[in-house]
C-alpha cells in the first residue's frame, strides 16, 4: 500500500483510467451533494411538513434495501463498468424529470415518491459496482492510496456541492439546482464509458440464488464485517435522517434557512477532506479498532445542534466529523478490497450496503414524527445516542479491536 503523498499523487497522474474515476467522482458527488439539500427544501416548501419530506427522503433507500443485493451479483457475473454507466444514465433522467415538476409547478408528492424510489434503484446498482471496479484500475499494494484520492475527489465536491446547494437553492430554486444534478450524472457516465479497466475476474456464473448464497456465506464468514455492517445500521439510520431531514429543518427553523445548512454540510466535506489526506500516510497495527472510534466523531454535530451552540462550534464540530468518516471509509473499504476475493467483492459490498442502509428508511420516518411531538432537541440528542452506543458495543468485539492489517496500512497506534 502506498505511503507516502508523493506516489499517490504519481500514481494518479500517470494512471489514466484513474483520472477519469477521479474526475467522474467529482462531478456526481458534486451533484449528488447538492440533490440532498435541494430536494429537502423543495419538498418542505411544497408541503410545509417534515412528516411528508421524511417519506420522500426515505425512498431512495427503501428501494435500494430491496434490489441492493441483485446489483451485486449482477455486478459481479457482468460487467461493473456497463452497471456504473447505465445506473449513472438513469439517474440522470430520473433528475431531469423531477428538476422539471419542480420548475413547471407540477411537483407533488406522489410524482416525487415514484421518482425517488427509481432513483434508490439506480443507487442499488451503483454501489456494489463502483465498489468492486476500483479493485480494476490498479494493483492491490495501491488500493489504500486510491481509495484515498477517490475520497479526495467525493470530499471536495462535497465542500463545493454543499455550499453550492445551499447557495443555489437560496438564489434560483430547488428545481435549477436538481438541474445541474442531473447534468452531474450524465458527465460522470460518459468519463466512466471511456475508461479502459483491467479484466473482471469471474468465476463460471450459477443462478443468481447460488451466487446470492455464495455471497451471503462469505459475508457471514469475517466476523468483524457483519458487526461493523449491523453497527451501522444504527449509524446510518441517524445520519442520513440528520443529514436528509432534521438537519435542514432545525436550520430553516432555528438558523438562516439553506445558507447556513449549506455551511455546515459543506464544513462536514471539508473534514472529509482533511481527513483524505490524512489517509494517504496513515500505518495503524489495529486499522478497524481506529476506524471504528473515528466514527463517533459524527455524534458531534447533533449535540453540538441541541445545545444551541453557535454556528462556529457546530460547523467545527462537522469539520470533526467528517475527518473521522473519511478514515473509516479508506479503511473499510481497503479492508473489504484486500480481505474478500476479488470474484466475491461486489456481492460482499451489496449485503454490506443494504446491512448499513436497513434502518434508515424507518429511521428518516420516525425521526420527523418524532420531531414534530417531541421537538429538536430530544430528536437530535438522540441522534448522538444511537452512533454513540452501538459503535462502543463494537469495540468491545475482539474481532475487530485486534484485527491486524495485512501490511501496515498508509503514526503508529
Amino acid at each position: 500500500m502506498s505511503s507516502d503523498y508523493s506516489t499517490s499523487w504519481k500514481l494518479l497522474l500517470r494512471n489514466h483510467n484513474l483520472q477519469k474515476m477521479f474526475f467522474a467522482y467529482f462531478i456526481s458527488f458534486t451533484g449528488t451533494s447538492m440533490a440532498p439539500i435541494a430536494m429537502a427544501f423543495g419538498i418542505l416548501e411544497l408541503t410545509g411538513s417534515t412528516k411528508e419530506t421524511a417519506f420522500v427522503i426515505a425512498m431512495p433507500t427503501l428501494a435500494s434495501i430491496l434490489v441492493l443485493v441483485l446489483g451485486g451479483v449482477i455486478a459481479d457475473r457482468s460487467s461493473r463498468q456497463r452497471v456504473i454507466v447505465r445506473a449513472e444514465s438513469a439517474a440522470m433522467l430520473v433528475q431531469l424529470i423531477i428538476a422539471t415538476l419542480f420548475l413547471t409547478g407540477y411537483a407533488s408528492i406522489t410524482a416525487m415518491i415514484i421518482l425517488m424510489l427509481i432513483n434508490g434503484v439506480a443507487i442499488a446498482f451503483n454501489a456494489p459496482a463502483s465498489s468492486g471496479f476500483i479493485t480494476q484500475l490498479v494493483a492491490q499494494k495501491d488500493l489504500q492510496a486510491t481509495n484515498a484520492l477517490l475520497g479526495m475527489a467525493r470530499n471536495m465536491a462535497l465542500i463545493i456541492g454543499a455550499a453550492l446547494g445551499g447557495t443555489l437553492v437560496a438564489l434560483i430554486g430547488a428545481g435549477w439546482t436538481i438541474l445541474i444534478d442531473a447534468i452531474s450524472f450524465g458527465l460522470s457516465g460518459l468519463l466512466v464509458y471511456t475508461i479502459v479497466p483491467n479484466q473482471q475476474i469471474k468465476h463460471q456464473p450459477d443462478s443468481i440464488v447460488k451466487e446470492l448464497v455464495l455471497g451471503w456465506k462469505e459475508f457471514t464468514a469475517h466476523k468483524w464485517i457483519w458487526v461493523i455492517v449491523l453497527q451501522f445500521a444504527f449509524v446510518v439510520a441517524g445520519i442520513d435522517a440528520f443529514m436528509g431531514l432534521i438537519g435542514p429543518s432545525v436550520a430553516k427553523e432555528y438558523f438562516n434557512g439553506p445558507s447556513d445548512w449549506g455551511l455546515i454540510a459543506g464544513a462536514v466535506g471539508c473534514g472529509t477532506l482533511i481527513g483524505g489526506v490524512i489517509a494517504f500516510k496513515l500505518t495503524v497495527n489495529y486499522p478497524m479498532r481506529l476506524a471504528t472510534i473515528c466514527v463517533l466523531f459524527f455524534s458531534l454535530i447533533p449535540l453540538a445542534m441541541a445545545i444551541s451552540s453557535p454556528l462556529y462550534i457546530i460547523i467545527l464540530s462537522a469539520i470533526l466529523a467528517g475527518l473521522g468518516m473519511q478514515i473509516f471509509n479508506v479503511i473499510w473499504f481497503t479492508m473489504l478490497q484486500t480481505k474478500i476475493p476479488a470474484e466475491m467483492l461486489s456481492r460482499v459490498c451489496a449485503y454490506d450496503h443494504i446491512g448499513s442502509i436497513s434502518l434508515a428508511p424507518l429511521g428518516i420516518v420516525i425521526f420527523g414524527f418524532l420531531y414534530d411531538f417531541l421537538g429538536h432537541q430530544f430528536v437530535l440528542i438522540l441522534m448522538a445516542f444511537i452512533i454513540i452506543v452501538p459503535t462502543l458495543l463494537v469495540l468491545l468485539v475482539k474481532d475487530v479491536w485486534k484485527m491486524r492489517a495485512i501490511s501496515p496500512l498508509p503514526s503508529r497506534l
